[in-house]
């Protein structure tokens, strides 16, 4: 057998070479995998029309884009109960039971309860540690009245340690002083106000025998008599208000020292505690709380200072009557007008009747009611015209918020709660309002950006 007679498929003329079978197999392979993608698409679209039906799909109705019907109508089962409507709020078959209405009723019920559950906690929480929180906040109250003098001072090349304790010894001295002069006038005046009461005792006991009631002797001592014996029934228990009294005197002194030193390190490290509490929180969230916080504190600082202008406008136009009028202890209860004036709306009115029945003991019912035209003339210009211009332009809160506030600070707190509800409330107002602003935050000019280089 010669050489030429040896078969080799590769060899061939007419015959598929190995490079052309290799190939073959190649395109059949890769015409299935195609063939499997292009089902796995059509699959999922289907699945998706099934999920997402277009407008009219959903009742069999053909839609503009598709003239023919959307889907072949399935068939029905005789006997078999329909699948029961689901809805995206339910988990479960049970729920779809409920009413829509009442699931969203019971979701805002328990809601609720746990928001009530964590403000009670919150409640008892202060109402344990208020020995501490009511010096802290009145603290709080000192810091923003004094910032601006430790500002001035700061402007003028004073270290910030020494412009803090200058403006805090001056406020104290002007506190010390003024507390100095009302309790000499009260005591340099007390004598003189009892027998000028003892006399309007007897003016009273003569108006009600001869005025309308035409009360007789045996009944007025009948009276007294009741008062007399309701005073000696509870002696004991104005006795037993008087020792806790002097029992929680160390509690004062104690708050009145925790209230100087948190003063003077708010004035002069508030900015550096403020920074700290603030970097506790996630970094998402610094920005936007450091920003509703610094408001809050302008809020703070303008109620403050409206205040204490709208106090002082009410303590001069009172006490310049009184002192026209000649009514003992002017300055003193201007001073009690000054200090009432604290708690809005209410406060200068409650004060001022204490002049109206000075006035009243002192030199009768004309002058008693010339000073109660005073007080209520005083309170309709505040009203009208100081809070409006003044408060107006510092907190914008309505009347009836304050009212609501100031009641539930008395009941929570008594006087202290009178005193701090309705900067809470201002405070309050000006965080939400600005948390819940979509707007950003403006750039603080000594802000550093840093940006990440790409590797």
């Amino acid at each position: 057998m010669g050489r030429s007679d040896v078969s080799c498929p590769t060899c061939d003329v007419g015959g598929p070479t190995l490079r052309e079978v290799r190939l073959s197999r190649f395109e059949r392979m890769r015409g299935r995998l195609r063939r499997a993608y292009e089902s796995g698409r059509e699959a999922a679209a289907a699945g998706r029309s099934d999920r997402d039906p277009t407008p009219g799909e959903a009742d069999g109705v053909a839609s503009p884009s598709s003239p023919g019907p959307a889907a072949t109508p399935a068939a029905t089962v005789v006997g078999a109960e329909p699948p029961a409507a689901t809805h995206n709020s339910t988990v479960s078959r049970d729920d779809t039971e409920v009413p829509h209405a009442l699931r969203i009723a019971a979701a805002w019920c328990w809601r609720l309860i746990v928001i009530g559950i964590v403000t009670w906690a919150l409640l008892k929480i202060v109402g344990t540690i208020s020995i501490v929180i009511i010096p802290l906040t009145v603290a709080l109250l000192l810091s923003a009245l004094l910032a601006p003098a430790v500002g001035w001072l700061l402007k003028a090349r004073f270290p910030r340690s020494l412009a803090t304790g200058v403006v805090l010894v001056g406020g104290l001295a002007a506190v010390v002083g003024t507390l100095t002069l009302v309790v000499n006038e009260f005591i340099q005046g007390v004598p003189e106000l009892s027998e000028k009461s003892s006399q309007g005792v007897r003016q009273i006991q003569n108006w009600l025998k001869t005025g309308p009631l035409h009360l007789s002797d045996s009944q007025l001592t009948r009276y007294i008599d009741e008062a007399q014996n309701w005073i000696n029934g509870n002696t004991e228990r104005f006795t037993s208000g008087a020792l806790s009294t002097a029992a929680t005197l160390a509690e004062v002194l104690t708050g009145t020292v925790l209230v100087l030193f948190a003063t003077f390190f708010f004035l002069r490290d508030g900015n550096n505690i403020w920074r700290f509490l603030v970097r506790l929180l996630p970094v998402a969230a610094r920005w936007k709380v450091d920003d509703a916080g610094r408001a809050s504190w302008a809020t703070l600082g303008a109620y403050v200072r409206a205040t204490v202008l709208v106090a002082f406008i009410d303590a001069v136009g009172i006490g310049i009557f009184l002192v026209v009028f000649d009514i003992p202890f002017a300055f003193p209860l201007a001073a009690l007008v000054f200090l009432g004036a604290f708690i809005p709306i209410v406060g200068a009115f409650l004060s001022g009747v204490v002049a109206v029945l000075v006035a009243l003991v002192d030199s009768g019912p004309v002058t008693a009611l010339a000073i109660l035209a005073v007080v209520v003339g005083v309170q309709q210009v505040e009203g009208h015209v100081l809070q409006p211009l003044i408060m107006g332009r510092a907190v914008a809160i309505h009347p009836l918020a304050v009212i609501i506030g100031i009641a539930a600070g008395v009941v929570l707190a008594g006087i202290a709660g009178a005193l701090v509800a309705v900067p809470l409330i201002a405070v309050l107002n000006t965080a939400v309002r600005r948390l819940a602003a979509r707007t950003v935050p403006d750039t603080p000019p000594d802000a550093v950006v840093v940006a990440s280089q790409a590797p």
